[in-house]
């Protein structure tokens, strides 16, 4: 990965001068050339201080000044040292503790696979499901399986789209694709109601496309794209000929179905545009669905989905439900009606689905256009795609072992100590904010003290009871057609009753974690409770400016430009007074444009109204490390200009990490997230701390001037 960030050179430019004299007296000497002035050179940096205990030096890149570029200076020798695996499109320290976990998944997993009938006739009350498990491992790794299978389980799903020919049978099969876990034209859950939190309803979503993000199909102007575009054309192609369609058939159906994508890319929002959740929230009855549009059958669609009493949907966007289900015209080539135009469209999309899950021919060739986005080389091996498979789909029945073996009581016991100091920094913030009036600082404070925590795991462990006796060790596909039914189900399940606060939207292995504003809580799954996040053994500055950060940063979400818009109760609700709101809109505003200024690669810059609310998360998070650190006076030991410098290594080290240039348009696309790089050079270049820590002075690439300088929380 390359990058381009606030560097230059001086140009020297001489300077001739040329002397025109008429008859110059033959004894005297010409005269002297002028004399260009260059002025000194700027005196030196002062030393680099010597890197504080704790750190990985291996990681750094001394050749570059922490001044001009942190991430390299801090991460360069982990980078050259760390080559992306030929099976990735990324690789960083994220990734490098997932594969640990990965491997300890995987461990558990093959000893469940040598568990016999007799033992799943006296499960372990510990683990029940274990022998489910090892099943559904075993029935993913078994590659003759599943080319013995072929396309057996998908067979039923195939026979209802070749029969689509109404508005009712057309619903009907997306309602089945649906559950299978498909997603063609909408993606429709349960989810908490923005303005009332203690109600769960329906709400129906966007969705429908087979490229990463509605510019792959609108933008012609951009060779990438249109590069992308035609593969996937290809790729289309393709995998309707592996259905079994003659060639002539699959081009023709390939056509009508990036057609018909691009007609609902086109009437899609931005992702910019549904970060807001003002603009996502159309609260509707069964009659306003119907008016949104009349063209789709919803009483046999919702029937279908096992929901048919439901009265109350949120309609993320209606114009694009009303686009959506408008009957398109004939196809002009084949004079075939409507539903017989989205016929390949319902299939392509089931195939896409399952292609993992499918004989190797499908494999390959899902692989073969996932180089065009990710830039990797080969396929992830199985044992990894199997693990991942079995997490996805019984992820909390498989965190059981994992939990026992990587945290326990005492890492849950320190990380909900550390939630406590951040969010006494947060209260802290809060209380000496000079922008903020008192009627906003008090329901702010009173946003905080109702925040809700969940570390590790569940305290009440998800019920796969009905979903384990469908599992077996056969069809790796009808396991996961099984699985994913379940899973929708469950949440569909869920509608029309109270708001259950405990459930996840992680499995513990995640090396991940969430602020959920909705609900108003922070989750830090067990599988981010590790090095390099945190140690007990790593000095408490490095622990601060990694798992302290990461607390910071999914607290600051509560109040980014998102967050903020929901009250301490989970409510989508205005409770800013203007004046306020407005101060807040413009400092929010100088970190967006400080971001869009970034170039990621080429000339393809950062979207900084995309990544408005993790770049303002990653400011306020390294703020509040910063406080929490000296207020629990972890500085005091090690003298604080050292425990400043701890704690932006341990922030910036967290980071360290590449990607392929392939990978890298896609995310800047797509990602609310900005690249690593920018995510540590971005906020460090706003503190005064830090350039304090490292010496930093006024004209450095990470200092930024007082006037552009953005602050937030």
């Amino acid at each position: 990965m390359r990058r381009t960030l606030l560097s230059g050179s001086f140009v020297l430019v001489g300077l001739a001068v040329a002397c025109a004299a008429e008859a110059p007296p033959p004894v005297a000497p010409p005269p002297p050339p002028p004399v260009a002035v260059v002025p000194p050179p700027p005196p030196p940096h002062a030393p680099t201080p010597p890197v504080p205990p704790g750190v990985e030096q291996s990681s750094l890149d001394t050749s570059v000044s922490p001044c001009d570029d942190f991430f390299q200076y801090a991460c360069g020798g982990w980078i050259k040292s760390n080559a992306i695996p030929e099976d990735e499109g990324r690789w960083g320290r994220f990734n490098a503790l997932a594969e640990q976990n990965d491997l300890a998944l995987r461990e558990i997993l093959e000893k469940d696979v040598a568990l016999t009938a007799k033992a799943a006739a006296k499960p372990d009350p510990a683990a029940p499901y274990a022998k489910t498990l090892g099943d559904f491992y075993a029935s993913c790794m078994d590659e003759s399986a599943v080319e013995k299978d072929g396309l057996t389980a998908l067979r039923p799903l195939l026979r209802e789209i070749d029969a689509v020919s109404s508005p009712t049978s057309l619903a009907v099969a997306i309602a089945d694709l649906q559950l299978a876990g498909a997603q063609p034209f909408i993606e429709t859950s349960s989810e908490q109601d923005a303005k009332d939190a203690t109600t769960v309803i329906v709400g129906i979503d966007q969705s429908g496309l087979g490229m990463p993000d509605r510019d792959y199909y609108l933008k012609d102007d951009d060779a990438k794209i249109v590069a992308v575009r035609t593969a996937y054309l290809g790729h289309l192609e393709r995998v309707f000929v592996l259905l079994g369609d003659k060639p002539a058939v699959a081009h023709d159906e390939a056509q009508s179905v990036l057609a018909e994508e691009k007609a609902l890319a086109a009437a899609q929002i931005t992702r910019v545009d549904h970060r807001d959740p003002q603009k996502v929230y159309h609260k509707l009855d069964r009659a306003g669905l119907r008016d949104t549009s009349p063209g789709f059958a919803w009483d046999a669609y919702f029937q279908a989905l096992g929901i048919p009493k439901v009265a109350t949907i949120n309609v993320y966007v209606p114009s694009y439900l009303t686009a959506a289900f408008t009957a398109p015209p004939p196809d002009p080539s084949h004079k075939t009606s409507w539903a017989a135009t989205l016929r390949p469209y319902l299939r392509w999309h089931l195939a896409r689905t399952f292609m993992r899950l499918l004989p190797k021919a499908f494999v390959d060739e899902s692989f073969a256009f996932e180089k065009e986005l990710s830039g990797a080389a080969k396929i992830l091996p199985r044992w990894k795609r199997c693990v991942r498979s079995v997490d996805a789909m019984m992820g909390e029945a498989l965190a059981v072992p994992f939990v026992a073996a990587k945290l326990g009581a005492d890492g849950k016991a320190a990380t909900q100590g550390m939630v406590r100091e951040i969010e006494a920094s947060m209260e802290a913030d809060l209380g000496g904010l000079g922008w903020m009036d008192e009627p906003t600082r008090t329901r702010a404070l009173d946003k905080v003290h109702k925040l809700f925590n969940k570390i590790g795991y569940p305290d009440t462990w998800r019920s796969y009871a009905t979903l384990a006796p469908r599992l077996k060790r056969g069809s790796y596909a009808s396991n996961m057609l099984e699985s994913g039914r379940f899973d929708l189900r469950r949440r569909l399940a869920q509608i029309g009753k109270p708001v259950d606060r405990s459930e996840w939207h992680m499995t513990p292995p995640t090396v991940n974690a969430y602020y959920n504003a909705k609900l108003n809580e922070m989750v830090f799954p067990a599988g981010i409770l590790q090095p390099p996040f945190y140690s007990a053994t790593t000095p408490a500055p490095i622990n601060f400016g990694g798992l302290g950060m990461v607390v910071g940063h999914e607290l600051t979400h509560g109040f980014d430009d998102k967050g903020r818009q929901f009250d301490a109760d989970g409510n989508l609700k205005d409770w800013w007074t203007a004046a306020v709101s407005a101060d807040f809109d413009k400092k929010a505003s100088c970190v967006s444009d400080q971001f869009d200024a970034y170039v990621a690669i080429d000339d393809l810059h950062l979207n900084g109204k995309l990544t408005l609310g993790e770049n303002l998360a990653d400011l306020g998070g390294i703020k509040l490390a910063i406080a929490s650190m000296h207020a629990e006076k972890a500085a005091k030991a090690v003298g604080d200009d050292e425990a400043m410098r701890q704690l932006f290594f341990g922030v910036s080290q967290i980071w360290c990490g590449s990607m392929r240039p392939e990978m890298q348009r896609v995310r800047v696309r797509t990602d609310p997230h900005s690249p690593p790089r920018f995510r540590v050079n971005g906020p460090l270049s706003n503190l005064p701390e830090f350039a304090a820590a490292f010496s930093c002075r006024a004209g450095d690439a990470m200092v930024r001037p007082d006037d552009k300088r953005c602050s937030v929380w």
